[in-house]
């Protein structure tokens, strides 16, 4: 067991802590954390994508070691391979940590990500088509940044959102979309039945 899930253990003390099988050489490691939280859930990690130490602008220091995680409803069932609302989850958590390093790049609080080119819905059941890459709000205590050997990691949550909260983003910033979503308690929790945070006055006058 690698440091990063000790202290996980410790952070969800009554979880069952997985490290996932590989499907390629180049995958880097994943975690399936399963706990419970008002309901069953589980969170994909990354695990060890904090050895890569992203080259943060000065003011983003604390953000030079991350992993990355996709926090799961309770009726999804990752095994169920062929299922095409759910196969997604992997590839994407994957194909993002690939990039970080092989590009040598950097990814912080309100990066976001198409879901192709052009940008299509991520499955039949969730149509947005973005990532947005946010602080923890549904596990905020249990994934606040940790210390390991003198090197703090962040957590940062993949967050599906629609077309217009994009533009919204762009449009007015991370903070004002971050200030919508905890107005309506939308969280880094996927949910195949959300709707857009946004009136349709801000989608005719965007």
């Amino acid at each position: 067991m690698t440091e990063l899930e000790q202290n996980l253990q410790v952070r969800f003390p009554n979880a069952q802590i997985t490290l996932l099988e590989k499907q390629a050489d180049s995958d880097i490691d994943l975690l399936l954390i399963s706990t419970v939280k008002r309901s069953p859930i589980q969170i994909l990690m990354t695990s060890g994508l904090s050895e890569y130490e992203q080259p943060v602008p000065e003011k983003y220091k604390t953000l030079q070691h991350i992993e990355l995680y996709f926090c799961l409803p309770s009726y999804w069932d990752l095994k169920d391979i062929d299922n095409p609302a759910m196969r997604w989850v992997k590839p994407w958590i994957q194909k993002l940590a690939r990039y970080l390093v092989e590009k040598q790049t950097w990814y912080g609080v309100g990066h976001t990500f198409p879901n192709g080119h052009p940008a299509e819905a991520i499955s039949p059941t969730m149509q947005q088509k973005y990532f947005l890459l946010n602080t923890p709000t549904y596990f905020s205590e249990e994934l606040k940044p940790l210390e390991i050997n003198d090197k703090t990691i962040e957590f940062l949550a993949i967050v599906p959102i629609f077309e217009d909260e994009l533009d919204y983003k762009m449009g007015k910033g991370t903070y004002k979309l971050q200030k919508k979503f905890l107005d309506k308690n939308i969280t880094e929790l996927l949910d195949d039945y959300r709707m857009s945070t946004l009136k349709n006055k801000w989608r005719v006058f965007r």
